[in-house]
């Protein structure tokens, strides 16, 4: 079991452009404003936790409902390109605007706006191409990141400003984008075959 620095790095790279964390710090902020406190640590944990555990089980779920995994990434590479839209365009094709003030650190910020259907599908997406160390050492680096962004989006919001935060979305947009034509190309590819 050997890690893969260049796996690991572009695994990090494309969940944390799915997850969109720091595009996501208004809707966080919001989140704050209207239920007072989120668990951070609680947060932060629980999608690790649903994201590592999907990557484990995801796959045998697909083989009992007679999914293949290339098929799943073709349509995993769909969902990202079209998150990519979302965020080079500026729109928005779903948000749940429904908040539990009990249980706000658990939904909707730990599932389903860090783990959600985006970061989840990538994740079966990124097992068929990487090996399943380097994902997992991807997921604990993003968790560790997603932590700090919570604990510190009130500061990173007033240091970047809203232009800063539309401009860091923009790039990781178009970056998604490229990724989303890459795994579509290269898995598509295999179900022709």
């Amino acid at each position: 079991m050997q890690l893969n620095f260049k796996e690991i790095i572009t695994a990090f790279m494309v969940l944390f452009a799915v997850i969109d964390i720091i595009g996501n710090i208004p809707i966080i902020i919001d989140l704050r404003k209207k239920v007072g406190h989120i668990q951070s640590e609680k947060a932060s944990l629980i999608a690790g936790v649903i994201m590592i555990v999907f990557l484990f089980l995801g796959k045998s779920l697909l083989s009992v409902i007679g999914v293949d995994v290339n098929s799943f990434a073709v349509a995993g590479a769909l969902v990202i390109f079209f998150i990519a839209l979302e965020m080079v365009l500026g729109i928005t094709l779903y948000k749940d605007e429904e908040h539990n003030a009990l249980t706000a650190s658990v939904f909707p910020l730990a599932f389903p706006l860090i783990a959600g259907p985006g970061s989840l599908t990538t994740l079966l997406s990124l097992r068929a191409e990487f090996e399943i160390q380097n994902i997992i050492v991807a997921v604990i680096c993003n968790v560790i990141f997603i932590y700090i962004v919570l604990k510190t989006s009130a500061k990173i919001e007033r240091l970047i400003g809203t232009n800063g935060i539309n401009i860091i979305r923009k790039v990781f947009g178009v970056i998604l984008l490229a990724i989303a034509v890459k795994l579509f190309a290269t898995n598509i590819k295999v179900l022709f075959v």
